[in-house]
């Protein structure tokens, strides 16, 4: 969004801000050519089979922020990606916070989760941050402070006493309504239960699946 000087221009660029909490996101599965899942945001080019699309969580209402937070956080909404047993994790969660930083929490704990998120990775490390067009792996304080100025999110919290970020979802959402489970899903799930438990590093920096 063009940021505009004069009195009006801002006027009306806050009112585009609150209306941006009405879109949802859509999450695509499909079989690529290979034969392996394939997740996106977008539909799958002509030719590749479309198995199922899920409506995702809300992005964050803006409406009752201070301008300048609704602005960073309209430009530059922030994901946090986080697993289970995963102190650096919530390190992360602390940290964004204390800063008055409104995120959305992801989780990454099934199979399917682990899949998706080495597409968006193209890593295996917790936590793992998006910030805009910005990507961190690990947690290292001084990197994600960084980006938060960088991105125009204010030094000290801004966020009114009363505001809650959304619950934690998990990164591939659970239909509402299971299906039977066939064949592949039943190994899906015996997989799940066998995913490595992260391995202790010597600096609290991330873990590895």
């Amino acid at each position: 969004m063009r940021y505009l000087h004069q009195f009006f221009s801002l006027g009306l660029a806050i009112a585009c801000l609150s209306c941006t909490g009405e879109a949802f996101a859509q999450l695509y599965k499909s079989v690529g050519p290979d034969g392996r899942w394939v997740y996106s945001d977008t539909p799958p080019p002509p030719g590749q089979k479309l198995v199922e699309t899920r409506s995702l969580s809300k992005p964050a209402n803006t409406a009752s922020l201070p301008y300048e937070l609704a602005l960073a956080v309209q430009n530059a909404p922030v994901t946090v990606y986080t697993g289970n047993n995963c102190a650096p994790c919530q390190d992360a969660k602390n940290l964004l916070r204390s800063q008055g930083v409104p995120y959305t929490e992801k989780t990454v704990t099934t199979d399917q989760d682990i899949e998706k998120f080495q597409q968006i990775s193209g890593d295996t490390q917790l936590p793992f941050l998006q910030i805009g067009g910005q990507r961190l792996r690990g947690f290292t304080p001084e990197e994600i402070r960084q980006a938060l100025q960088n991105s125009g999110y204010p030094t000290s919290s801004r966020l009114p006493s009363d505001y809650k970020n959304p619950p934690a979802e998990a990164l591939v959402p659970v239909a509402a309504t299971a299906s039977p489970a066939t064949g592949e899903q039943k190994n899906s799930r015996k997989k799940a239960q066998n995913i490595p438990k992260p391995a202790k590093q010597e600096q609290n920096t991330g873990f590895q699946f």
